[in-house]
């Protein structure tokens, strides 16, 4: 199993210290004879520790879609909103939102839904409400990224939670080339990614689906 780069710090900084007290219990209670009542259930909670912290850092390995005119999702998670909205930060106009919640169980990892040129680029600090309130797509700690495609522009917004409080973004370079479903950053324990599209895309799933970045389409522009 790879492991995102983005998972090193807290690898080092937690894990590892974890796996040493691990080592140390065990060794104790095979050398002097401490109790496994006692060493037993704290190993088994540091070995649970151990094995998530692994696991949320994991990097699995997908194909590259690229397609011109898709959209695809730059996240994994499930669909919890398709709606109309007027987009006032970039756009300003009317535009379709399509946002997709990540649990803590997801791969955290962001792709890119389409290639094309960075246009817009903002990072914006704020509160931490649960990233399904329908206000933390405008108070929250976000990074907003508008890409400008062959076929059309897009937004997309990297949104912490209660729980996510450490937004990475790769897309700080406003005028540079990016590849459709390359990775676009990694947003830690949970949060959300809307998406703004041009009023007349296809929309491709519904509420309620579960969406695999880099691999779902979500839409397809007008």
């Amino acid at each position: 199993m790879k492991i995102n780069r983005e998972g090193f710090p807290t690898i080092r900084n937690v894990a590892l210290p974890l796996i040493l007290i691990l080592v140390a219990l065990t060794y104790c209670a095979l050398r002097y004879g401490w109790s496994w009542w006692v060493v037993g259930p704290i190993d088994a909670g540091l070995l649970y520790l151990i094995v998530t912290i692994f696991w949320f850092f994991r990097e699995p390995k997908r194909p590259l879609l690229q397609e011109e005119g898709a959209v695809f999702s730059p996240a994994d998670g499930k669909v919890v909103v398709i709606e109309e909205v007027e987009e006032k930060e970039y756009f300003g106009d009317r535009r379709i939102q399509i946002s997709v919640f990540m649990s803590v169980t997801n791969v955290h990892i962001n792709w890119f839904p389409i290639g094309g040129r960075i246009a817009y680029s903002r990072y914006h600090p704020g509160s931490f409400r649960v990233a399904w309130h329908p206000k933390s797509s405008e108070e929250n700690e976000r990074m907003s990224v508008a890409i400008e495609g062959t076929k059309g522009s897009i937004l997309y917004r990297q949104i912490a939670g209660l729980v996510a409080r450490r937004i990475v973004s790769y897309a700080t370079e406003e005028g540079k080339q990016v590849e459709q479903n390359s990775k676009c950053g990694f947003i830690k324990f949970g949060s959300r990614v809307d998406i703004f599209l041009p009023l007349g895309s296809k929309i491709e799933v519904a509420l309620g689906d579960k969406v695999t970045g880099s691999q779902t389409l979500l839409a397809r522009l007008p």
